[in-house]
């Protein structure tokens, strides 16, 4: 960390104040082993206007209700030119998603990851506050694949009669 990147934290709830901030920072790094690294951890607070304007301009959703934020968990990773390379989701990462992660911000380049396919195939139920498994979602992917499977099928069927009766 810091060499090759820095992490960024930033509370989305502009009721909370810098010192919230040091006290957050102070209680990851005890637990981290490396506390050099601990310098290239930045924590940020912000008024609701300007974390409106990060949250929404890097894709990130929440909603208050009850006094609680509902909001999905994970990492963001930015390439030095700010674009996003990959949204990592969750709370646990294997170390190979990582590497691969900062491998890709620092190429600059958005390369294919099985988190995009766990997107599309898993949906963010905010009753639950979890991420569930979209049966509908995945069922009409795959009901469109095998259509578009016998389409292709029965015109090339229909090409191979064309020609069989033609000669």
């Amino acid at each position: 960390m810091g060499k090759d990147y820095e992490v960024i934290t930033v509370s989305f709830d502009p009721s909370e104040k810098i010192d919230l901030g040091i006290k957050k920072k102070a209680a990851y790094i005890s637990t981290m082993k490396n506390k050099e690294a601990a310098k290239y951890w930045r924590f940020f607070v912000s008024d609701s206007l300007n974390i409106a304007k990060l949250t929404k301009s890097v894709g990130f959703n929440y909603q208050k209700r009850n006094n609680q934020y509902i909001h999905p968990t994970g990492l963001i990773a930015l390439g030095s030119d700010g674009k996003i390379i990959r949204y990592l989701r969750g709370i646990d990462f294997l170390p190979f998603d990582i590497k691969i992660t900062m491998v890709e911000a620092a190429k600059g380049k958005i390369g294919p990851s099985i988190n995009r396919l766990l997107a599309i195939c898993y949906s963010y139920d905010t009753k639950g506050n979890q991420f569930v498994f979209n049966v509908t979602r995945v069922s009409a992917i795959i009901i469109l694949f095998i259509v578009i499977l016998i389409f292709l099928f029965l015109s090339l069927s229909r090409l191979n009669l064309k020609k069989r009766f033609n000669k």
